[in-house]
């Protein structure tokens, strides 16, 4: 439970309220301790030191106990001195392929679970393709057999939409994870990249 309690995400703002991340409380609480971050209290805004954060009763909220209190798990954290929005890029993997697509068959639409699911080369591998943002799909099984070595235009079937590399967003690595206080913080645009896995 408390493993469970330290693992879970803290929302990241720079210094102008910006999302950029999302870390695991043990971090969160660790650059509040460090001073290199306030903890939000999404409530009212108010940005809280480490230590006026240990002097906030937490009940009703979810806590940490320690040896002489519990203290407050933090859901938003504000950098005090990053103001920069970050300029990373998706990686290119099969998690992320199966996120940009949303578990859904490229081919024909279906979303039947991620077991029944492949990663679909669009120009084949036996005709030069390589597996990049570009080139890789979802496709169920059934789309994808009957693609088999041939590309969209010669099997006759066309793609619901062209792959391309997603936009970095920094809640992309939250595992699906949502904090209904996060929402004050981040547009729904942010949210829409998060899929459930």
């Amino acid at each position: 439970m408390v493993a469970a309690v330290l693992e879970r995400p803290t929302l990241v703002l720079n210094r102008n309220w910006q999302p950029v991340g999302v870390v695991p409380v043990t971090k969160a609480l660790t650059k509040a301790w460090n001073d290199t971050a306030r903890i939000v209290d999404p409530a009212d805004y108010q940005q809280h030191t480490w230590d006026n954060w240990m002097q906030i009763p937490a009940e009703g909220e979810l806590f940490i106990q320690t040896r002489f209190t519990r203290l407050r798990v933090p859901e938003v954290i504000t950098l005090t001195n990053y103001d920069r929005l970050p300029t990373n890029s998706v990686t290119f993997s099969r998690r992320n392929v199966f996120k940009r697509d949303r578990f859904t068959c490229q081919y024909c639409g279906v979303q039947p679970g991620s077991d029944e699911l492949t990663i679909d080369h669009v120009v084949p591998r036996a005709q030069g393709g390589t597996s990049t943002w570009k080139n890789c799909v979802l496709a169920c099984i059934a789309c994808n057999g009957r693609k088999a070595d041939r590309t969209p235009q010669q099997a006759k079937m066309p793609l619901r939409s062209q792959p391309e590399r997603p936009l970095w967003r920094p809640l992309y690595s939250s595992r699906g994870v949502r904090i209904e206080s996060w929402s004050r913080f981040v547009s729904e645009s942010y949210w829409n990249v998060e899929l459930k896995e």
